[in-house]
C-alpha cells in the first residue's frame, strides 16, 4: 500500500491497493471508451486490488456539486476520491485537459502535484493524448504513462503493490526507472522567450522516456466489457481487431504512435466474435485501420453465418472489400464513413494519402451498387500551403460524388444523401507535420463560409464543421508545454479559458499558429516516440513534393 512521509499506510481497505479509474467527461462518453473498459478490467484481474470509476459529472449535477460543496465520490462504492491510493486518469482527447482541474476541485485534492502531500493519493495518467503530449498537464501529475496498458500497468501495479512504507520522493524516484513511466518533477525545464530552451532529467530519471507498446498482441483480445445503454455504442459488442495504422498519413498521429501496426489473429477475434454475439446482435469491428485487417473478409463472413450483423467504423478507398460490402448491406448499415481527407491531388499527396480521385470516385461507385446510397466523407481544410483553387477542386469532387448519389437514389426510387464532416487541421505531435501551425481563425472561418455556400444549399448534401473554438484549443493543449497547467487551473477558476488566457497574459495565437523550426526543441522532446529523422524526413518529402 502507498504509505505517507512518515511510513505509516495512510489507505488500506482489506490490505488491497485501491485505484480509482477517473476519466475526465462524462459517464456516457467514457463508457463508449473501449480502452478505458479494457484498463478497469485489467485493473480489478488482480485479486489484490480495487479499482472502481469517477467521471465528471454532467453540467446540472455539476452546478449542484458546487453549491452544495459536495465532494465526488467513486461510482461503485461511492467513497470520496481522496480515499483511494491512486488516481488514475484516462484522458483520450486533449481539450479533456481541462476537466482535470475541475475533478480535483470536486474532489477536495490540489491540483498541483508540488501541493500535494503523502496523505493525498498518487496520482498518475494514460491514455492517446498523454502518449502525444504530457506537457500541459505534467505538473498536475506525479507519473505519466507512456505507451499501452497491457505492456505498463502490470510491472507499474506490481511495483506500486511492493512499495510498502516508501516516502512518496522515494517511490516516485524508483517509479522513473520502470519502462515507459514519466516521473514529470524529475526533468527541469528552461525557456526561451517562444519555446522551450532546455529539457534536463534529474537524479538517475533517463533523459528521454520509450514509449512501451504490447509486443504480445495475440494474448489476449479488446472487446466489451460494460454494457451501458444509451451510450453511443450500447447496441454493438466492440472487439479491437488490429492497432496503429500501416499507412503513415503525414497529419495522422495513430499510425506514429500506435507503432509498428499490428492485428490479431483470426481465430482469436472468431472467438471473440461468438461471445460477443451470446450478448448482442451487433459486432463492432474496433481500430484505426479497419480496412488493412488481412482477414477482414473472412471474419465478417464468419459472423454472417454465425447469424451476427457487422458495424465498421469507416472503410479505406482503396481497399474496399466487396463481399464485406454485401454483409454490411445485410446488416443493416444504411451510412459508410469514407476519409478522403484533402479536397485536392495536390494536398492528398502533401498529406501522403496516396488517393486519387479516380479511386474515389470509384469507391462511391462501388457502395451505391451494393445500394448503400448515405455516403459519409471526412475532409480537412487548412492544411499546409491549401489555397483557394484546392477548395474548388473539394467543392469539385463533393458535386461529383452527388450526381452519382442523386442518380443511383432515382433509379432505386429512395433517398440518399451525402454528408460532410468538415474539421480544420490539427498539429500532433510525432507526425512529419508537427512543425506546421495551424491556420489562423479568422482564415478558417472564411474558408468554411466559402463551403457553407458553395455546397450547403446543395440537396441531398449535409455538411458538418467542428467547432473552430475547440479545434483551436485542441491546438493549443497539442502543442504546448508545462506551463499551461497555470492555464487549464485558471480556466476552471475563472469558468472561461479565453479569459484565463487574458489574465496570465498568454498569447495563444502565436502557439496555436507559429511554424516550429526543424531544430528547436519541442515541449514533448522527453518523450522519445520514435526515430525524429524519419519524422523530418517525411516532412520535408511533403514539401518537396509542392515545389516540383
Amino acid at each position: 500500500m502507498l504509505a505517507g512521509e512518515s511510513g505509516t499506510v495512510i489507505k488500506n481497505w482489506g490490505g488491497k491497493l485501491t485505484v480509482c479509474l477517473v476519466y475526465p467527461n462524462h459517464y456516457a462518453t467514457a463508457m463508449s471508451n473501449l480502452g478505458f473498459q479494457a484498463v478497469y478490467s485489467l485493473c480489478n484481474s488482480f485479486p489484490d486490488i480495487v479499482c472502481e470509476r469517477a467521471f465528471l459529472p454532467p453540467a446540472v449535477e455539476l452546478k449542484e456539486y458546487q453549491k452544495s460543496g459536495s465532494r465526488l465520490v467513486s461510482l461503485e462504492s461511492q467513497r470520496p476520491l481522496s480515499d483511494f491510493d491512486v488516481l488514475a486518469f484516462s484522458v483520450s482527447f486533449e481539450n479533456d485537459y481541462l476537466n482535470i482541474p475541475a475533478i480535483f476541485d470536486l474532489a477536495g485534492i490540489p491540483p498541483f502535484a508540488s501541493e500535494r502531500d503523502a496523505s493525498f493519493p498518487l496520482v498518475m495518467a494514460g491514455g492517446a493524448a498523454l502518449f502525444l503530449n504530457p506537457e500541459p498537464v505534467a505538473e498536475l501529475l506525479d507519473l505519466v504513462c507512456v505507451g499501452e496498458g497491457e505492456a505498463i500497468l502490470s510491472p507499474l501495479l506490481d511495483f506500486l503493490r511492493a512499495q510498502g512504507s516508501a516516502a512518496r520522493a522515494e517511490l516516485l524516484g524508483k517509479a522513473a526507472q520502470l519502462p515507459g513511466i514519466y516521473v514529470p518533477s524529475l526533468y527541469e525545464i528552461t525557456y526561451d522567450n517562444v519555446g522551450v530552451a532546455e529539457i534536463r532529467s534529474l537524479a538517475d530519471a533517463p533523459s528521454r522516456v520509450k514509449r512501451v507498446w504490447d509486443s504480445d498482441f495475440n494474448a489476449s483480445v479488446v472487446a466489451s466489457t460494460l454494457f451501458t445503454p444509451g451510450t453511443e455504442f450500447s447496441d454493438m459488442y466492440l472487439i479491437e481487431v488490429s492497432r496503429g495504422c500501416p499507412r503513415g498519413c503525414r497529419f495522422c498521429a495513430a499510425g506514429f504512435i500506435y507503432h509498428p501496426f499490428r492485428q490479431r489473429s483470426l481465430e482469436l477475434l472468431k472467438k471473440e466474435a461468438e461471445r460477443g454475439m451470446e450478448r448482442k446482435e451487433r459486432i463492432g469491428l474496433v481500430g484505426a485501420a479497419v480496412s488493412d485487417y488481412r482477414d477482414l473478409g473472412e471474419l465478417c463472413r464468419f459472423i454472417s453465418e454465425k447469424g451476427g450483423k457487422v458495424s465498421v467504423s469507416s472503410l479505406r478507398i482503396d481497399a474496399l472489400d466487396v463481399y464485406l460490402l454485401d454483409i454490411l448491406h445485410s446488416s443493416g448499415h444504411k451510412t459508410v464513413a469514407l476519409a478522403p481527407e484533402g479536397g485536392s491531388q495536390r494536398l492528398r499527396d502533401l498529406i501522403k494519402k496516396d488517393l486519387t480521385e479516380e479511386q474515389i470516385l470509384g469507391a462511391c461507385d462501388t457502395l451505391i451498387g451494393r445500394d448503400i446510397l448515405n455516403l459519409k466523407l471526412y475532409f480537412i481544410i487548412g492544411l499546409p500551403t491549401e489555397t483557394e483553387q484546392d477548395l474548388a477542386e473539394m467543392v469539385l469532387l463533393i458535386e461529383k460524388i452527388r450526381q452519382r448519389v442523386i442518380a443511383a437514389a432515382k433509379q432505386n426510387r429512395r433517398l440518399g444523401s451525402v454528408l460532410l464532416s468538415v474539421n480544420p487541421f490539427v498539429p500532433k505531435p510525432f507526425t512529419p507535420l508537427q512543425w506546421c501551425g495551424m491556420e489562423a481563425l479568422a482564415s478558417l472561418e472564411k474558408k468554411y463560409c466559402y463551403l457553407r455556400r458553395a455546397v450547403g444549399s446543395l440537396s441531398n448534401v449535409k455538411i458538418q464543421m467542428e467547432s473552430l473554438r475547440e479545434a483551436f484549443l485542441q491546438a493549443l493543449l497539442s502543442r504546448g508545454d508545462r506551463r499551461l497547467a497555470q492555464f487549464l487551473v485558471k480556466a476552471h477558476q475563472e469558468g472561461s479559458w479565453k479569459r484565463a488566457a487574458k489574465e496570465l497574459h498568454l498569447d495563444t495565437e502565436t502557439l496555436v499558429t507559429r511554424m516550429i523550426p526543424l531544430d528547436e526543441i519541442l515541449p514533448w522532446d522527453s518523450i522519445d516516440g520514435g526515430e525524429r529523422s524519419r519524422l523530418v524526413t517525411e516532412y520535408e518529402r511533403a514539401f518537396q513534393s509542392q515545389s516540383a
